[in-house]
């Protein structure tokens, strides 16, 4: 669990009263990833994201698991109209059409990845030559919202099918997934991670 007695990422300390935000800054953020189901999540978890806060989207992660089937790619690639109308009427998820439609399109997308590459896991870290990008930054404001490396990413996906994975979305994931590690050099996760 969190300990209150750390300085975090300031994204973080701004929430001071929310655990589960602090829990994920504290045990996730900035992790290096290599669980297929885990990847598949954070990456329809930031898509659902786009327009609102992550706050908005971290809140609803224990109901998005019940509702997308705990992120079982083959399950959720398999979804058909009832199951997207079933998902519309779900007040636990973001209730948006386009976004729902995406997250089966990702799905069969991430499952032609997972063929091609023989784990999405493989497929992702090829990017970064299976080494976490160390940043540096005194404060997130230093932190960019995008770079080359999303910009790469997120233009690969696009034209493999992919929707909702915009530079900025990519970015985050990134960040979330440990491929890129952001924590601030205040940050006590930062020592940590850099090692």
């Amino acid at each position: 669990m969190s300990d209150c007695n750390h300085r975090r990422c300031g994204w973080a300390d701004i929430h001071l009263d929310k655990p589960f935000y602090l829990d994920y800054h504290d045990t996730e953020w900035g992790v290096p990833v290599h669980d297929d189901r885990l990847f598949f999540e954070m990456l329809i978890l930031e898509g659902a994201q786009a327009g609102l806060s992550w706050l908005t989207v971290l809140a609803r992660r224990d109901t998005y698991r019940a509702a997308f089937d705990n992120f079982d790619v083959h399950k959720v690639a398999a979804y058909d109209e009832a199951k997207q109308e079933t998902l519309m009427a779900d007040p636990g998820i973001i209730r948006n059409r386009l976004k729902i439609a995406a997250t089966i399109k990702n799905a069969q997308t991430f499952i032609a990845i997972q063929k091609e590459f023989g784990s999405f896991d493989n497929y992702i870290w090829g990017f970064v030559d299976g080494k976490p990008v160390i940043n540096h930054w005194k404060t997130m404001g230093d932190c960019p919202v995008s770079t080359e490396l999303s910009d790469r990413i997120s233009k690969d996906l696009k034209k493999r099918g992919m929707k909702f994975v915009g530079t900025t979305i990519i970015y985050a994931f990134l960040q979330a997934t440990g491929l890129v590690m952001d924590h601030t050099t205040d940050c006590y996760r930062y020592d940590q991670l850099v090692k």
